[in-house]
């Protein structure tokens, strides 16, 4: 386990030590996804998200809710080495103004930090038989990304509404650091009956993330393109959804397509839903995973589960559960108009 611990911070050093000035995947962890349900669907989820998560997803989105809503989530990759954690607050404020707070954390805990336990007794400077590792000064810390949404959202009238986030972001290696702060733009478009269109524009001004070393990065703006369409099916609800990611990084290797500077990478999802109770999920993600899912909703509370497996065996597969609370009492329902 340290050796798996040492070979990731080796990866880790190196990307901080080797990057460009400006970083062409500096805003990764925030591309992950948030939320049991819209991950079961592959994360087609922009004109879909009705809940906490929409902070992340659509702005626009988090107009939807009627009652107060926490949702945390959990996830663990590669051997348990790696750990996301999700948790947002989405409160409605008026006849059609909803606000939200959300916290994203992607860290690796627990690094051994050998720089002043080596004992150089030749005093070569190279490591080799003769010198050795004091273990009482051996010391460990955390390389974690942070990522904390400010949401305002808005319902101009029942077919548009549109939203905004101000994003904080914060990443620690070691001793060093670095802070950035990004604005994101969404709109969601009702054209017709159980028909949904959401766009959501993300870091719009390109966020610069300033690290203590005197290093910068940007993050590229991305546009995330959606739609989905109810279908009364069996006695349920039927939803295809369909995303796509337009991103502006010249990712020519690192996208399903391109055109020029311009990568377009997919997200597609199914979701069966019966009797408002329960769900069954189908996505498939922009890289090239598949992944199922399922929700269990009771009154004031939804528990959705995902799982996904990577394409390498040597990886853990990745089971996500996120719990939904909803305060769904009269006192707390949305103004009416």
């Amino acid at each position: 386990m340290k050796k798996e611990k040492l070979l990731l911070l080796t990866v880790i050093l190196a990307q901080t030590m080797f990057a460009q000035s400006v970083g062409k995947y500096a805003g990764e962890f925030m591309a992950i996804g948030v939320g049991g349900r819209a991950l079961g669907l592959g994360g087609a989820y922009a004109a879909l998200a009705n809940d906490a998560t929409a902070g992340y997803w659509n702005p626009a989105g988090l107009v939807r809710i009627n009652y107060p809503e926490v949702m945390f989530m959990h996830d663990e990759r590669y051997a348990s080495l790696m750990n996301y954690d999700f948790a947002s607050v989405a409160i409605p404020y008026g006849v059609d103004v909803s606000l939200g707070f959300s916290l994203i954390r992607l860290g690796i805990d627990g690094i051994p930090d050998t720089r002043n336990a080596w004992i150089d007794n030749n005093g070569n400077g190279i490591f080799d038989n003769v010198d050795r590792l004091d273990y009482d000064k051996i010391s460990y810390f955390s390389s974690a990304d942070w990522a904390m949404y400010l949401t305002y959202s808005v319902k101009v009238d029942e077919q548009f509404s549109y939203g905004a986030n101000v994003k904080f972001i914060r990443r620690d290696l070691s001793d060093q650091s670095a802070i950035g702060v990004g604005f994101d733009v969404g709109i969601l478009y009702t054209p017709f009956t159980d028909f949904f269109v959401g766009i959501n524009g993300q870091d719009l001004t390109t966020t610069l993330v300033s690290w203590s070393t005197g290093r910068n990065e940007l993050i590229s703006p991305t546009v995330k393109l959606g739609s989905a369409y109810f279908v009364d099916l069996f006695g349920g609800r039927f939803a295809p959804t369909f995303d796509v990611d337009l991103r502006f990084e010249n990712r020519r290797f690192a996208s399903i397509a391109n055109l020029g500077p311009i990568s377009l990478d997919p997200h597609i999802g199914f979701e069966y839903e019966f009797s408002n109770l329960v769900a069954l999920r189908l996505g498939y993600n922009d890289v090239k995973q598949m992944s199922v899912g399922a929700g269990v909703h009771l009154r004031k509370l939804d528990i959705d589960y995902s799982f996904a497996r990577f394409g390498n065996k040597e990886l853990d597969d990745t089971h996500r559960i996120s719990l939904r609370f909803i305060l769904q009492e009269e006192r707390y329902l949305r103004s009416p108009e």
